[in-house]
Formats: structure tokens, sequence, C-alpha cells
């Protein structure tokens, strides 16, 4: 009986240790919308402290028992509690509960949660995009975000924009913002963005203020632009989707010119000689030079996701035609994204490979001024041996050097191809140690290649070969050739501190760049004559880092963030060669605070503050070093058929250095209603200091008159605003408005090394007219590129009085002294508007764009808006003027009158889009139509009142677009 007993003790205690037995429950927490995993989730047992949170890819793993209940919670989604039952695998699908917050973002080597972020950091992903026939990436950014500013330079198939983020920091270094794409830093000065297709972009993430950039340390006083491509989902069935769209583009609007008959009324009215020459015909030029144009784009993408491993992979092709004839962008595209986990999910290895194959038949754009130009009243084509092209002509038969060519002639005798092959790679290894899980390692390390090769012909028979010389005909060749290589590694340490409610999030590491640029030509005419050869300019800089980061939490409310970068560039000497870079950054979520628990209305409230420093080395190949270069062609000897060339000394400053950029940022994210209003407001200044400025030089100083070097300070400062809402949201019926403005101000603190009131300032913005005349000046107290012009006076009836101005100093003489400081091309403010409406299964976007405060320097009018341009040079030819003229009637030229200054303030509707959705069983189609650049509403009066620089001067025209398209996803 005893020993019966002790046998059922015995096996009461073994039950009694099996149910208390602890289970290691493992899964994925993921977002039931997208598939993707959550990193930063927080899985506690309920009722006690005992937690973990989430990995990169969404896993955990934790000690429970039966009985136990799991509560799975990340800011955004609604929490989920899932028990504890025999199962040891336990994945779960969140819902969002706020639509916007808890989105995980990149902040540069790491990722964090909107709630934890203490910088201006923005997230535009895909469902935000813009649409319609977008060749490079950045104009699907355009108008998303506040403090963006995104501006396309012109209508050349396949071109891409320029990326201003809070105004640029630098005078005459780059103004570029850094990008990063999928890990890999980009060389964009030199490789640009159109290789990269937009259709595999998932999103961008923008980091704004020194706070967030400075552990980018170098190149990152502009911002920094992280793009993250499409990858594959774990766990999910393969899928393919097929997207296919064409369009047609035709001219928005053509340059006021004088008509034919306008053109012999004037010509005819002035007794000039010359009047003689005019022809019998009605020729409207811009129309012979533009077309409608067909483009079309197509992208096949496959996906898959295994247990442990993801794929994507996609091919894509693009074939657009410019609306000036003969230009054409072709693009042929391929990426693949791969992710395996390794050793029980401890070791992550990504590869990401892009690459693309551009095609570019390049239009003669000079064709763009010659239809401005040329005479009227002449017809297009004329029997001669021209290539049957009408051209004016010398007694003996040839073409006239300075005369306008003509301009179908510039564009059919003229063929230009180039090609542009990259490849963008890397692999990334992620670590998290066995014996300290809370430690990861990572190591990145890739490369960024392109070649870029073209030649251009031009036959006998063109007209534009006697401009250079080149009476047999003319061909050249070219390569350059464009390598970076990067190598990033760095450590993480990630810890729950329970006991006092805190989380500490360490990251240091190294990172090493290296850049290389090869360039060659050759050019000779078709007579086998070598005019001019360079065998290869090589050049090669390298930067190298030591980083550091410390993110605190505590209570879920206060953050704070400190980072330190040190960065070697050889582009400056030994003693120059360090940059310092360090930032820090705090935010208290005021929302998690108990004093707002009765306040329903504010669901989300957080104060961020911010300051740092960021660095500039972008001045070029050579920096500090001494280089020769190839002379022209009129520096050059002749041995037999043979012209050697000579090569000479370039100016260069041994003592360059760093320029740096101190930011200082205040913000408030803000969600009301349940984030129904959410949003941001965020003020910033900025100092530069030791500014990388091309001035001028006392003669015989150097060996040149003006070079590159740190003279200067400049403050800019901002105030950014975004408001997102979702006005109606049902079951059918969804609404969401965004509207964001950004005001802004850069002005110039110090321009020399000590102060000299007489000094004007540099003079900079190029003109067409004059020999080496510039319209633009940068200043000391005044907005960089301001204007610098006469004060135009003007008749009782407001008619400009040629050549009379203020006489603004008082002296009795009008002279460049009497010149003023007049606007700017900075807007003083600028916004998008944009919305997205679905009913059911049809959807509405668009998206507007303005800015007001900008300024046009109109230099179509100025260099062609006055009667002896007609006539302009000794030979026998005339040319058209500008309507302009008819407003002014000016005789002379008057280049430097602030009478063709004009504001170019503008609202823009950018694109809409309808779209319908058809779900068929296992297949999704979406068919839809768009428009771009359907309207623009502004009172400047020439061609487009967004130009990069601010001068208005025969610019390639934006095209009208509209599109149609079908994607299928099976």
């Amino acid at each position: 009986m005893k020993a019966i007993n002790q046998l059922s003790l015995f096996l009461i205690l073994c039950m009694s240790l099996g149910m208390s037995a602890q289970n290691i429950i493992n899964g994925v927490v993921t977002d039931k919308i997208t598939g993707s995993p959550l990193p930063g989730v927080n899985v506690v047992i309920k009722g006690t402290t005992t937690g973990t949170s989430t990995d990169f890819d969404g896993k955990y793993q934790i000690e429970a028992k039966p009985g136990n209940i799991l509560v799975f919670s990340y800011i955004g989604f609604a929490s989920t509690e899932v028990s504890v039952q025999n199962s040891k695998i336990i994945n779960v699908a969140l819902e969002e509960d706020a639509q916007q917050l808890g989105e995980v973002v990149l902040i540069g080597y790491g990722t964090a949660t909107k709630k934890d972020l203490t910088g201006s950091v923005d997230k535009v992903s895909t469902e935000d995009f813009n649409k319609g026939a977008i060749t490079s990436p950045e104009q699907l950014l355009a108008a998303k975000t506040a403090g963006v500013r995104i501006t396309s330079g012109s209508g050349q198939a396949g071109s891409g924009a320029q990326i201003l983020i809070r105004a640029g920091s630098s005078l005459n270094a780059s103004n570029n913002p850094l990008i990063v794409v999928d890990g890999v830093p980009l060389d964009v000065d030199k490789s640009g963005l159109n290789s990269i297709n937009p259709n595999d972009i998932a999103d961008f993430t923008i980091l704004k203020d020194a706070s967030a950039t400075a552990i980018f340390g170098s190149r990152a006083s502009n911002g920094v632009i992280m793009i993250t491509t499409k990858k594959g989902q774990m766990d999910s069935p393969l899928q393919f989707e097929l997207q296919t769209r064409i369009g047609y583009s035709q001219i928005d609007q053509q340059v006021e010119m004088l008509s034919a008959s306008q053109f012999r009324d004037i010509i005819n009215a002035s007794g000039n000689p010359k009047a003689a020459l005019m022809g019998n015909e009605n020729t409207n030029w811009q129309d012979l030079i533009y077309r409608n144009a067909i483009s079309s784009f197509h992208d096949l993408s496959v996906s898959r996701g295994y247990k442990n491993a993801n794929f994507r992979s996609s091919i894509g092709f693009t074939n657009q035609d410019g609306i000036l004839k003969t230009d054409n962008f072709k693009r042929t595209s391929f990426s693949f994204n791969y992710d395996q986990r390794l050793l029980e999910n401890h070791l992550k290895v990504t590869l990401n490979t892009k690459g693309s194959v551009s095609e570019n038949r390049n239009a003669n754009q000079g064709a763009i001024g010659a239809a401005v130009a040329f005479d009227p009243t002449q017809s297009v084509y004329e029997n001669n041996a021209y290539g049957g092209y009408f051209e004016w002509l010398q007694n003996d038969g040839t073409p006239q050097r300075l005369a306008t060519r003509n301009p179908l002639s510039l564009l059919l005798q003229n063929y230009d191809r180039g090609q542009t092959n990259r490849s963008i790679s890397n692999i990334i290894l992620d670590y998290k140690f066995h014996f300290l899980p809370e430690m990861r390692v990572n190591f990145n390390t890739g490369y960024d290649y392109s070649v870029q090769r073209g030649d251009v012909y031009i036959p006998k028979t063109a007209a534009s070969n006697y401009i250079n010389e080149n009476a047999y005909g003319f061909t050249s060749t070219y390569e350059n050739i464009n390598k970076s290589r990067f190598m990033d590694a760095y450590l993480n340490y990630v810890k729950e501190l329970e006991s006092i409610d805190s989380r500490i999030d360490v990251t240091a590491g190294y990172s090493y760049q290296h850049f290389y640029r090869h360039g060659r030509f050759e050019n000779s005419n078709l007579q086998g004559e070598n005019r001019n050869t360079d065998n290869g300019l090589s050049s090669e800089n390298w930067l190298e880092s030591y980083f550091g980061r410390l993110f605190i939490t505590h209570k879920g409310k206060y953050s704070i963030t400190a980072t330190l970068r040190n960065d070697r560039s050889s582009r400056f000497s030994e003693k120059n060669r360090n940059g310092y870079f360090p930032s820090a950054a705090i935010a208290w979520n005021i929302s998690e605070e108990t004093f707002l628990n009765e306040y329903k209305t504010v669901n989300n409230l957080k104060l961020r503050i911010g300051w740092g420093v960021s660095g500039q080395q972008e001045i070029g190949d050579f920096g500090y070093l001494s280089v020769y270069t190839l002379g022209n062609d009129r520096a050059r000897y002749q041995i037999g058929n043979n012209f050697i060339y000579t090569y000479r000394p370039e100016g260069y400053d041994s003592n360059v250095k760093w320029e740096e950029t101190t930011t200082y940022n205040a913000g408030i994210d803000y969600g009301l209603w349940n984030n129904r209003v959410s949003g941001s407001i965020d003020a910033y200044i900025k100092k530069t200091k030791d500014l990388l400025n091309f001035i001028p030089l006392p003669a015989g100083s150097n060996l040149e008159n003006a070079l590159t070097t740190n003279i200067g300070e400049m403050d800019s400062r901002g105030l950014e605003i975004s408001i997102n809402t979702i006005p109606v949201m049902n079951d059918n019926f969804r609404w969401d408005f965004n509207l964001n403005g950004t005001f802004q101000h850069r002005e110039i603190t110090k321009l020399t090394l000590n102060d000299d009131p007489s000094f004007p300032g540099t003079p900079t913005g190029g003109i067409s007219g004059g020999v080496g005349n510039n319209i633009q000046i940068h200043s000391t107290g005044y907005n960089p590129s301001a204007f610098y012009v006469f004060q135009q006076v003007y008749d009782t009836n407001g008619r400009p009085l040629e050549g009379v101005y203020n006489d603004t100093n008082g002296d009795g003489n009008i002279n460049d002294a009497d010149k003023y400081r007049y606007k700017n091309p900075d807007p003083d403010f600028y916004f998008g508007i944009s919305s997205n409406l679905t009913y059911k299964n049809f959807d509405w976007s668009f998206t507007f764009r303005g800015s007001l405060g900008n300024y046009m320097y109109n230099n179509v009018s100025s260099s062609n808006g006055y009667k002896n341009s007609m006539f302009i040079g000794a030979g026998n030819y005339i040319t058209n003027a500008s309507t302009s003229l008819l407003q002014t009637n000016f005789v002379n030229a008057q280049f430097f009158s602030d009478y063709y200054i004009e504001n170019a303030s503008f609202l823009k509707l950018d694109n809409m889009t309808f779209g319908y959705n058809f779900d068929l069983n296992k297949t999704q189609m979406r068919l839809f139509i768009t428009g771009q650049n359907l309207f623009t509403l502004t009172n400047y009066s020439g061609l487009d009142p967004e130009i990069p620089n601010g001068i208005d001067n025969n610019i390639y025209p934006k095209p009208r677009n509209f599109l149609a398209g079908l994607n299928v996803t099976f």
C-alpha cells in the first residue's frame, strides 16, 4: 500500500511539473493588409512584465506555458491577444488601428517606428506616388512632402529632375541630397537616377534635419533620400504582376514670336535694306520641330515567399518619344531581390541587384532656339547642297557662320546616339548573436557601376558643320566610366531595461566608399583628320568613416538620440581631411501622458527638438590637388596632318576644407480624432560656414582668375506644414486629402574674409545675349542668385522707356553702380495638394503643385525682343523677334532691365488618374487613365514658370501627357 501511495505521489508530481513546464513559443508578426513583417512589436504575457519584441523580420521567441495569454501590441495597430495552447508556433497578423502610425521607417544604419522618431523624417509609399509617364524615380515624389522641392528642368525624353531638400545649403558645391538605394549610396551627380525603374520602388524615406542625417556625415547637409525597392513577402504564394501603359504627349504651348505678317510689317517699316531678304512663305518653325509623341511602358514581376526565404524579380521596358523630333529614350531594366534566413533565423542574407541598359537618340536642342529665331517668311526647303534645307548663304555659296541654322536641318541632319549600362548591387549579412540575442552585426558591401558610350555623326551636307569649321562633316565618339564601391559594417545592441521601463539602442560602425571616373573622347572630320582627342582623364576619390548612435526611450514617452560621425575625404589635404559631425535630438510623446487621457480628440501628439552638424565635400574630382587639363582647339600644334594638343595647369587651393552646416529643428507630430486628421509642423534654421565658394582672384595670385575655396557663410530658415485628412471613411467610400506647404528663406551672411562694403558680390547666372553677361549675383545680405539689374523707368502709359533707368545712387550717372538686387528664383512658399478618392471599385486621384514668390528672368524676350535683334550681325540674314517687342518697342538690347524679371508664381495640375479595379477570383485587374501637366495658372509671360535656375532661355518644353494602363496580378 505504501509503495502504491509513493507511486501515485510521484505521478502527481510529474503531472504538476509537466503542467507548469515552459514552452518556447516562436512566430512571426505581420501587417494583415500587406503581409509585411513588423519589427519592434511588443509581445507580453498578460498580467506580467515578461515579454520580448520582434526582430527586423517580425520574428519573436518567448517562454510561455499553456493557458498564458500573449498580448501583441504595436503603435498604430489594434492590440491582439492569443491564448497559448499546445502549438509552439503562433503567427499573428495585426490590423491597423489608425491607418498611419506604427510605420517602420529607415533612419540610416537601422530602422525605427514613427512613434520613436526624434528627427524630421517623412515616408512616401507606393499608394502615394504620382502616376503617369514616370521615367525617373524622383518624379514619383513631386509635391508629396513638405520641404522637398522637385523641379523638372526639361521635357526631354527620359530626363530627370532637380531635387532640393530645404533649399540646399551650398553656393557652388552640390546641393543634391545623398540618395541610398537598398543600402547602396549613389554617386548621383555623375550617374543620375533615370537608370532605375520607378515601378520597382516600394517607398522613399526622406531625412531632412541634421539629427536624422548626421549619421551619414559627408554629403548629408542637403538631406538624405533612402529608396527601398519592392520585395517578396514571407510565406506567400507565387505571384505575377504585369503592368502595361501607353502614353500620348503633345506640346503644351509655344514661345510667342512674331507671325510672318507681323514680322513683315516691322521689317518693312524699319527701312533696313535687309528687308529684301524676306521670303514669301508663312512658316511656323516651332510647328515643324515638334510632334505628338507616343510612349510605352511595360513591366513584369514575379515574387514568392517561403518559410525562410523570399524573392522578387522584375523586368521592365520603356520606350519614350520626346515631343522634339528625333528625341527618344529606351530603357530595359532588371531587378532581383532575395532574402534567406539561416541558423534558426539568426542570420539573414539579402541580395539586391539592379541593372539597366538605357539608349538615347538625343535631339539637337539647339533647334529650339533656332525655331524661335528663324525668319518666318522663308521656306523650309531649297534646292542646294545642304540636304535640301533652306540656309542663309554667303556669295560663294557657303553657309554664313553666324546666321541661324535651319531648325529642321539641325534635327534631321544630326545623329547623336548614346547608351548607358548601369549595375547597382549589394549583399547584406545581418547576424543576431546566438549567445547574446540583443546584439547583431550587419555587413553591407556592393557597387554602383555605369558605362556611358555614344557617338555623334553630322554629314557633310549639314550647314551646321561650318560653325565649327568642319566643312567635311563631323564625327565624335565618347566614353565615360563611373565606378563606386563601398563597404559598411556596424554592431547594433538593443536591450529592454524592464526595471526602469526603458529601451536602449546602440549602433557603432565603419564605412568606406571609393569613386573612380574615367572619360575619353575623340573628334574628327569625315576626311579622317583627328581634330581633338583625349585618351583618358581619370580621377578617383574616397571616403572613410566611423560612426556611432545612441537611442534611448523611457516609458514610451521620452526619446533621446545622439550620433557622431567622423569622415575622412581624399578631396582635402591630410591636415584638413577629418570632419566631425555630431547631432542630438529629443522627443516627448505628450499623448502618452495621463493628463491627456481625458482628451479623446488627441490620439497622437509628439514634440521634437534636434540639433546637428553635417558636411559637404562635393567640389569636383580633384579637390586640393594640382592638375593639368587638355587645351582647346586654339592651343595646339600641327605636325603634318596631326594636331598636337597642349596641357595647361589649373588653379587650386591646397587649403580647401569641409563646408559645414549646422541645423536646429523643432517639430510637432499630431493626430486627431483617431488620426482622421494628422500631420506635422517643423521649423528649422540652418547655418552654413566655410562655404565652398567659386570666387574671383586678384590677377597673378593663382593660375586662374577664379577658383573654389572656403569663403562665406549662409543662413537658411523655413517652416514646413503637412496636413493629412480622411474626411470620409466607410465600407464603400474613402477619401484621403493631403496638403503640405513650405515657407523658406536663404541669405548670404558673409562672402569675404574681411568686411568690405564696396564688394558687390560674385556674378553668376550666365544669359544669352552679349558676351559673358551674368544676370544674377551672390551678395552679402541677400538671397543667393539674386537678380542684379537696373530699375526700369516707365512713361505715363506704363510703357518702359528705352535706356532710362533710375539713378539709384544719386551720382548723376547711370552705370553698374546703379544696379540693384531685385527678387530671386527661390519661392517664398511652395506647396502640394493631393487627393485620393475610392468608391467601391472606382478610384480617382489628383495632385496639384505650386509656388509663390519665385521670379524668372525672361531671357527669350530680352535677347529677341528688340528691333535690332532682327538685323544683328554683318551678314545677309534676318531673324524673328519676340512679341514682347510689340509692348516695349525697344530698338536696342536692354538685357539688364528689371522689366524682364517676372513673377513666376504658379499653380499646376500635375496629374489626375481615374481607375477601376476588377477582382476575378485569384486575379486582380486595374484599368486606369492618367493625365499629366494638364494646366498651369500663372502670370508669367514665358513658356514655363518653373525652371530651376530662374533663367528662361529656350528650354525644352514640358509636354502634356495622357496615359492609359492595365495592371494584372495573378
